[in-house]
Formats: structure tokens, C-alpha cells, sequence
């Protein structure tokens, strides 16, 4: 290997390289909004406190029972597995010809909605029952106090496992060339048929991933901390430092 064979490769093969992490990054981003919109969903349901009418104790029994092996199935099974049942089997049973980019958007979905909806679950758990009670004694029903009082602390507080996820799916998303997805890790295999060459294009294409995956993470860091705020902040009505001295040294004399 060389330098040279590198570069060689890179320039007679960039449109190839640049399709699969376009598309790589395109399943990857519309994968984890939708399936961070079930899990906020999924999330939110199974938290939802028993009611005390008996027909709806048993309507949330059974949509937890349904969302218990979504979320069950979809967390103990593989990706790659779930990507030729889905995509071959609804073929086979149902006569169903998916696109496969649809497809692969369909399944990272999905499976992306089993881990956030646990993620959620446990955002919403973590939150102090203080607050609901503060809620409920002010005259909020439970949608009220999901909405205004606990969804914007759990959103904050899942924003790392939402990044994590993300960077997850961005390299998860190798196993969907068993479907024919042309992402990046299909044209790198291309490159190497057409080249007989291994090392290097999947040396490119580790490249790549790593370039996807920081600037991902660089960028959710940057969120993390506008959202977080300014460390060191004066309240309204609080004399500034300089003068809080001045009193004290004064206090002192």
C-alpha cells in the first residue's frame, strides 16, 4: 500500500465513495428522526400511570403488551436479520416490491424506535415525582404535565443517547448492502471488485465513517451546551460580584 495508490483510488473513484456516504448519511438522519419520534411516543405511553376506569386499564395493558414485543423483538434480533426479513419476506408472503433506499429508511426506523422508546421510558422515570405532584396540585391533567413540565427536561436529557444513537445508525447502516443498498460500505465493496484491491477502499471508507462520526458528535456537543447555557450567570435582582466585596470589605472595616 501507498500514499499514491491511495490518493489514485480517491480521485478515479470519489463519485462512488460520495454516493455511499450521501446515502449512508441520508438513511442514517431520516432513520433516527422517525425513530425518535415512535420512541417518544412508545416512550410516553408506557408511562403512562394506570387509569381507573377498568376498559381502559385493559386498552393500556394490551398496547403495552403489543409495544413490549415491538420493543423486545426489535432489541434481540440484528439489523441485517431484520433487513432481509422484512425486505425479502414481505415479497415472499405479500407480494410487497419495496424500494430498497424505503426500505432501509423503513427498517433503521423501527429499529431505532425499540432503543429510543427505552431511552424515553427511562428519561421519564428519572424525572423527580415531586414535579408531578406539583403539576397535578395546580390543576394539570397528565397530557398537560408531559407536555409543558416533563418532555422538555427528558428531550435534554436524552440528547446523548439520541447522538449516540445516531452515530449507531451511521455505521449500522453497512449491514444494509445485504438488501442492495448502494450506502458506503457497497460502493467500497464495489471499488474492490472492480480494483482487486481490499485494503484501500475499505481503508477509505474507514475514513469516512470516522469523518461522519465526529463531526456528528462535535456538533451534538455544541448543542449540549447551548441548551445547557452560560456556567456562570447572575440572577435577576442579585447584586454583581464586584459589589457583594464591596459590601463585604466594608462589613469587615
Amino acid at each position: 500500500m501507498s500514499i499514491e495508490y491511495i490518493i489514485s483510488m480517491i480521485t478515479s473513484n470519489w463519485p462512488m465513495f460520495l454516493r455511499g456516504a450521501g446515502m449512508t448519511l441520508l438513511i442514517s438522519i431520516i432513520g433516527t428522526i422517525f425513530g425518535a419520534v415512535i420512541g417518544l411516543l412508545a416512550g410516553v405511553i408506557r408511562t403512562i400511570p394506570t387509569p381507573e376506569r377498568k376498559l381502559k386499564r385493559i386498552v393500556l395493558k394490551i398496547v403495552n403488551l403489543i409495544l413490549s414485543v415491538y420493543i423486545e423483538f426489535f432489541r434481540g434480533t440484528p439489523m441485517i436479520v431484520q433487513a432481509m426479513v422484512i425486505f425479502y419476506g414481505s415479497a415472499l408472503a405479500f407480494g410487497i416490491d419495496m424500494d430498497r433506499t424505503m426500505a432501509a429508511i423503513f427498517i433503521v426506523s423501527i429499529n431505532t424506535g425499540a432503543y429510543m422508546a427505552e431511552i424515553v421510558r427511562g428519561g421519564v422515570i428519572s424525572i423527580d415525582k415531586g414535579q408531578f405532584e406539583a403539576a397535578q396540585a395546580i390543576g394539570m391533567n397528565h397530557v398537560q404535565t408531559m407536555w409543558s413540565v416533563v418532555l422538555p427536561q427528558v428531550i435534554r436529557n436524552i440528547l446523548p443517547a439520541t447522538g449516540n444513537q445516531f452515530i449507531i445508525n451511521i455505521k449500522d447502516t453497512s449491514v444494509l448492502n445485504v438488501i442492495g443498498v448502494t450506502e458506503l460500505y457497497f460502493q467500497a465493496k464495489t471499488v474492490a471488485g472492480i480494483s482487486f484491491k481490499y485494503f484501500e477502499p475499505f481503508f477509505i471508507a474507514c475514513i469516512l465513517y470516522f469523518v461522519m462520526t465526529f463531526t456528528v458528535t462535535l456538533i451534538l456537543r455544541y448543542i449540549e451546551r447551548k441548551l445547557d447555557g452560560p456556567e456562570n450567570y447572575s440572577m435577576i435582582g442579585q447584586p454583581p460580584p464586584q459589589l457583594m466585596l464591596t459590601k463585604n470589605n466594608s462589613n469587615i472595616d
